[in-house]
């Protein structure tokens, strides 16, 4: 009590003092200048400006763009209540998805949320790592190597692991190819803008890295801007359907989302990839600069929604999975995502707080709880990697649950029955856009007959490929 008394005692008369200097003095003198600076600049572009000013050298800002332009919000799933039956047991809404339906070795998921690519060492500690496989594991789902290598730890940790054959040229070879559930060909990533080169420096790698990435004591690593070697769209169709005659497993390809979307597809469509991930520019990293992050592609639902609509139109769309990945947060947005046409979602900072859940304590407020997820963190030894798993997949299990009363409510029996007509939007253009009905038009046609159970869509396929109980 006595020092909350003096500790009174002592800020009353310094608060007094610039409270009256605020309400007193001309702006040339006074500190609330500041504030109206930072709402002319922006908190963040002015906290921005003191950091590059104080390095001289691009900034690293992880976990993504503040700036949101999907307007998820604005669209909303259609129940039903009395002219359409509905399923009566909400637990028994089938989750289950297919990537790559046509390889031989599809993945089937319990659910159609994975873990995106975040990679060991450019992005994340191998402790960070092993939780998500973990917890993806416990919840029947996928984790992803991201621009890394296939280490002994992550590939023990997962029930499914995706790898991505990337533009640094990590994980390569039979020896770590043949380990994977699918293989990603990573050709670019909507945080970076797309693709450019991504230096690290041999000060930054630490020998059990170094060991995974094959590097010489003192050699630097980078990611190239293009995958080395492949300089036409020849090339890069070549490699996939060499890939794809090669491994069992699905052979996807993973873009970032640009206006020139459809141009991207018309190349991937000349393959014989299984799936294509398109990842829009909310989506988070470890290093990208602001700039690319804020300035550079196109919004994960544009992306989406222009990236099914050419595959329909094309007459391809059966051809491909399509894994929708960027900024996309909530068991609403995976909902969203899948009934504009997506067969799964990917998430990566979400996931990652949910893993560090209560043991951010152990981090602030001396420090972000992402040094105790980074691979450059301070604070990675504190990180409890049983826990982080469990609480994943607490996370992916709440998600689940929701997601299949939300489908009971709309009357499908399985998440893959979702589709554009469950969706209605408070924006015109958005309705036109999307093609999907304006909430301020009354319905006018006549009432519709009584709605059977409909086929998801790939339930035989699934099914046919499970194994015998």
């Amino acid at each position: 009590m006595f020092m909350s008394w003096l500790t009174m005692k002592m800020l009353d008369p310094m608060l007094d003092e610039a409270t009256a200097k605020m309400l007193t003095e001309d702006y040339p003198d006074n500190p609330f200048l500041l504030v109206t600076v930072a709402e002319k600049l922006s908190p963040r572009a002015l906290m921005e400006a003191g950091m590059r000013a104080e390095s001289g050298k691009e900034l690293s800002r992880p976990l993504g763009s503040p700036i949101v332009l999907s307007p998820w919000d604005k669209i909303l799933l259609n129940p039903k209540q009395l002219f359409a039956t509905t399923i009566e047991d909400y637990t028994q809404v089938d989750t289950r998805t297919m990537i790559g339906p046509k390889a031989k070795r599809p993945l089937i998921l319990d659910i159609p949320i994975m873990i995106t690519g975040m990679s060991y060492g450019g992005s994340l500690s191998l402790q960070m790592k092993m939780a998500l496989a973990k917890g993806a594991a416990m919840a029947g789902t996928s984790t992803n190597t991201g621009e890394s290598a296939v280490t002994n730890e992550e590939r023990d940790s997962a029930k499914f692991l995706i790898g991505q054959y990337h533009r640094g040229g990590w994980l390569s070879g039979p020896e770590q190819l043949s380990r994977l559930d699918a293989i990603e060909i990573q050709l670019g990533q909507g945080a970076w803008g797309g693709a450019v080169d991504e230096p690290m420096t041999s000060d930054q790698i630490g020998e059990h890295l170094r060991e995974a990435w094959h590097l010489e004591p003192g050699q630097d690593a980078t990611v190239y801007a293009r995958m080395p070697g492949k300089s036409t769209p020849k090339d890069i169709i070549t490699m996939i359907n060499k890939m794809k005659s090669e491994y069992d497993v699905p052979v996807g390809v993973k873009i970032a989302g640009t206006d020139y979307i459809e141009y991207e597809l018309a190349v991937i469509a000349q393959s014989e990839a299984d799936y294509i991930v398109v990842d829009g520019s909310e989506g988070g990293t470890a290093t990208a600069n602001p700039t690319l992050q804020d300035n550079v592609g196109l919004p994960t639902l544009h992306t989406l929604v222009r990236t099914i609509d050419w595959l329909e139109q094309a007459g391809v769309r059966d051809r491909f999975s399509v894994i929708a990945a960027g900024g996309i947060t909530t068991p609403g947005h995976f909902l969203k995502a899948l009934a504009i046409g997506a067969d799964a979602v990917y998430i990566g900072t979400i996931a990652l707080m949910a893993a560090l859940q209560a043991q951010v304590v152990k981090a602030m407020p001396q420090a972000p709880p992402v040094q105790m997820a980074l691979y450059q963190g301070r604070l990675t030894d504190k990180l409890d990697i049983d826990n982080a798993a469990r609480h994943l997949a607490n996370f992916l299990t709440s998600c689940k649950l929701e997601m299949q009363l939300a489908a009971q409510a709309v009357g499908r029996y399985s998440l893959q029955e979702l589709d554009r007509s469950d969706l209605v939007t408070v924006e015109p253009d958005l309705a036109e856009f999307l093609n999907i009905r304006y909430a301020a038009s009354p319905r006018s046609e006549k009432q519709p007959q009584k709605q059977q159970p409909q086929q998801s869509r790939q339930p035989q396929e699934i099914s046919n490929s499970l194994p015998l109980q």
